[in-house]
């Protein structure tokens, strides 16, 4: 089983090689190999995604990913930022249904900003379709300047599109999960997250979901604005079960279901293809302002590599041996720092990843 290990800037390159020693303590035929992307990339080949990484990506099962981006690359040309290199991967790798489950443990409620009875026992998932909407529309802006930069302009715009094509596959996703999820004893219902009553683009989104939604009879549907939906995010979470929304409102709601757990540094994500071939990264960015200081967490790095052992390389028992370790360890009163309470035992990165693989 290829694994291409891209651990990229920032933390990266620090919560990355936790996973990957958990990875190695569980005895699977896993061969993995590393390559620079973003900012490392850029400064080593003058590209965040440079074709020898594209191509160790592409000839993989899974790709586990770090993070890129840092404040000094914010001059550059849009087309050489770091963060371009993520848009290239999921663009080449057909990369169209992001997953972040948004779980918190019952060891971290008191981590989290909102009331005990608010989130425990929490349970949601959020499929976010990765290759549509603003993100990707054409024409992207009008830019002035080389640097990416607007100055002396009058106008700048994005466009919004999906393809009847594009709303349907990531429905059909959103239905067999939350159909999977009521095996498992979930509600199995699906939310579908638009604008539609200003957005033309979202109608046509909620008008494509409601026809898929037909050929699921078991799976309940219902419809809510995305602004809405951030006010019940926080108001009443555990309304939700599965969450489907396009690009650029799953970008933003997922980041805030997020913080529902006690912290970004707990989520994993995947992206996946057609083809179950997938891109796991943690659900938070590079953050250069703690990097080198040891006290990153790598549980949603190591989360996510249970995600890739599940959807991509067909090891479920494996993925709930690394799952069940992460519960033991905060069991233990392990923290690190962005989950630390007092009572707890405030630990390093590395030492939470080795306290994982003690674990396992």
């Amino acid at each position: 089983m290829k694994i291409a290990v891209l651990p990229g800037d920032g933390i990266g390159t620090e919560i990355v090689a936790e996973a990957v020693k958990v990875l190695n303590v569980l005895g699977l035929p896993l061969e993995m190999e590393s390559a620079l992307v973003g900012g490392a990339a850029f400064e080593a080949h003058g590209h965040p995604l440079p074709e020898s990484t594209l191509k160790l990506a592409m000839d993989a099962d899974a790709v586990l990913f770090g993070a890129v981006g840092d404040w000094k690359y914010d001059k550059l040309d849009r087309p050489l930022r770091p963060e371009q290199a993520i848009l290239g991967l999921r663009k080449n790798l057909g990369l169209f249904a992001n997953f972040r489950p948004a779980i918190c443990y019952e060891q971290l409620v008191g981590a989290s900003s909102l009331k005990p009875e608010l989130i425990s026992g929490l349970d949601i998932l959020i499929i976010r379709e990765l290759t549509g909407d603003i993100y990707f529309g054409q024409p992207r802006g009008r830019r002035i300047a080389t640097d990416g930069h607007f100055p002396g302009a009058e106008e700048a715009y994005d466009t919004m599109r999906y393809s009847k094509p594009e709303i349907e596959r990531i429905a059909h996703v959103a239905f067999q999960a939350a159909r999977k999820r009521k095996a498992m004893g979930k509600e199995g219902r699906v939310t579908s997250v638009d604008k539609a009553n200003v957005l033309e683009t979202f109608q046509f989104w909620k008008d494509v979901v409601s026809e898929v939604g037909l050929q699921y009879p078991d799976v309940e549907l219902d419809h809510m604005y995305v602004d809405n939906a951030a006010m019940q995010l926080v108001k009443a979470p555990k309304r939700f079960d599965v969450v489907v929304t396009g690009n650029m409102f799953g970008d933003i709601l997922s980041d805030e279901a997020s913080m529902l757990t006690g912290s970004i540094g707990m989520l994993p994500s995947a992206s996946l293809n057609a083809s179950n071939q997938g891109l796991y990264e943690p659900s938070h960015g590079s953050a250069p302002d703690i990097a080198g200081k040891g006290i990153a967490n790598p549980l949603a790095t190591i989360l996510s590599a249970a995600m890739m052992l599940r959807f991509s390389l067909n090891q479920e028992a494996s993925a709930q041996r690394i799952e069940a370790a992460v519960q033991k360890v905060l069991a233990q009163g392990l923290r690190t720092a962005d989950i630390y309470s007092e009572g707890t035992t405030r630990v390093s990165t590395r030492e939470m990843g080795d306290a994982v693989v003690k674990a396992l």
